[in-house]
C-alpha cells in the first residue's frame, strides 16, 4: 500500500517532530493490522497501522488502559489517530515467547505468564469495565467456523443431517460447560505468540483488543494448550491444578474443586481449538495466509486427546477419527 505507507511516514514524522528515522516491518497478525518499528537516536517505538474500514482500534485503546491500570506490561499509547487508524506505542521488544520456549526455560516463563494472568483475572473489576460478554451466541458462532471453513470448505466433507446433529450436540455441551464457570476478564488470545520476554515485569502482553468477560479457564487453555507448542499432558495438568490452588487461596475468593476445574479446562480447550482450526482454514482460503495450516494437526490432536478421555465427547472423537483425521495431509 504505497499511499498508506506514505501516510504512515508523514504521520510519524509529524507526531515525533523528526524527519530522519528508520521504519521497518515489526510483525503482522491474523487481522488486517500491521506493525512497524520506528527507530531514531537510539530510541524505538511501534507504529500500529489498523485501517479504520477494516479494524476498529477503540477496543485496543480501552482494553490496554484496563490492563495497564492493574499493573500488566502492555504497550503504552503515546499518540493516536483513530480516524486514520494509527497508534504510536511503546516498544516491548522482539523476544517473543514461542521461539525461546524450551524444557529449561518454560518453568520460569510460564510462571511469569501465569502470575500475570492471575493479576488480570483478579485485578480487572468487571463492574467497572465495558467489555462484552462471552455469551452463548459468541461461543456458538466461533465453533461454527470449524464446521463451515474447515469441514465444509477446506476438507470438502459433505456433512449429512446426522453429522450436523452430532456437531450441534457437541457444541451445546461445550457451551454449557463454558457458561457454568466463574467469569473474569478474558484476554482471548493469551498464548506464546502474543507474549514477549521483557527484562522488567515479564511478560509483555500483546493482541488484547478482543477481550471479553468470560470463563475463567479460557486464557489458561490458550496458554497451556497452545496451538503453536505442545507440552506433556501430565505437566499441563500439574500447571492447571497449581493454578486452581493459587486462585482458590487468593483474593479472588473462589473455592473450586480441582477435578471440576480440570474438566472445565479440558472442555474449554476443545471449544477454543475448534474455533482456532476454523480460523486457520479461513485464513488460508479467504485471506491467502496458508502459514497457519501447519498448526492444524497439533490443534486437532488436542481435541482428539481430550475427546477420547471424556465420555460425553465420545461422538465427537469417533467423528474426528473417521471423517477428519484420515484427510490430514
Amino acid at each position: 500500500m504505497p499511499l498508506r505507507t506514505k501516510q504512515i511516514t508523514r504521520w510519524v514524522s509529524d507526531k515525533l517532530g523528526i524527519n530522519d528515522f528508520s521504519i521497518k516491518p515489526a510483525s503482522s497478525d491474523a487481522s488486517f493490522r500491521r506493525y512497524f518499528r520506528i527507530t531514531f537516536d537510539g530510541k524505538s517505538f511501534i507504529m500500529m497501522d489498523a485501517p479504520p474500514e477494516k479494524e476498529d482500534s477503540r477496543p485496543f485503546v480501552e482494553v490496554g488502559k484496563l490492563l495497564l491500570d492493574v499493573g500488566l506490561n502492555v504497550p503504552e499509547i503515546l499518540e493516536q489517530d483513530l480516524e486514520q487508524g494509527f497508534l504510536l506505542l511503546s516498544d516491548l521488544g522482539d523476544r517473543q515467547y514461542l521461539p525461546e520456549l524450551t524444557s529449561n526455560s518454560v518453568p520460569g516463563l510460564y510462571s511469569d505468564a501465569l502470575n500475570a494472568l492471575q493479576r488480570m483475572q483478579s485485578g480487572v473489576k468487571l463492574s467497572h469495565c465495558n467489555l462484552p460478554q462471552y455469551d452463548e451466541n459468541l461461543l456458538w458462532n466461533e465453533m461454527q467456523l470449524f464446521r463451515e471453513w474447515y469441514l465444509t470448505q477446506h476438507l470438502q466433507i459433505e456433512l449429512n443431517s446426522a453429522h450436523h446433529a452430532l456437531l450441534d450436540d457437541m457444541f451445546a455441551l461445550l457451551i454449557r460447560s463454558a457458561l457454568e464457570q466463574p467469569v473474569v476478564c478474558v484476554h482471548r488470545d493469551y498464548h506464546s505468540r502474543n507474549l514477549m520476554i521483557t527484562q522488567n515485569n515479564n511478560p509483555g502482553i500483546l493482541d488484547f483488543q478482543d477481550a471479553v468477560i468470560g470463563p475463567i479457564t479460557y486464557d489458561l487453555a490458550s496458554l497451556l494448550r497452545d496451538c503453536y507448542v505442545a507440552w506433556p499432558r501430565e505437566q499441563v495438568e500439574t500447571w492447571v491444578r497449581e493454578y486452581c490452588n493459587d486462585i482458590s487461596s487468593s483474593e479472588m475468593g473462589l473455592d473450586i474443586e480441582p477435578r471440576q476445574f480440570l474438566s472445565w479446562f479440558d472442555l474449554m480447550g476443545v471449544q477454543r481449538h475448534l474455533k482456532a482450526i476454523g480460523i486457520f482454514a479461513r485464513l488460508n482460503m479467504r485471506d491467502d495466509k496458508p502459514g497457519y495450516l501447519k498448526d492444524i494437526p497439533r490443534t486437532l490432536n488436542y481435541i482428539i486427546d481430550v475427546s477420547q478421555r471424556t465420555p460425553e465427547l465420545e461422538p465427537l472423537n469417533k467423528f474426528l477419527l473417521k471423517e477428519v483425521q484420515p484427510r490430514l495431509s
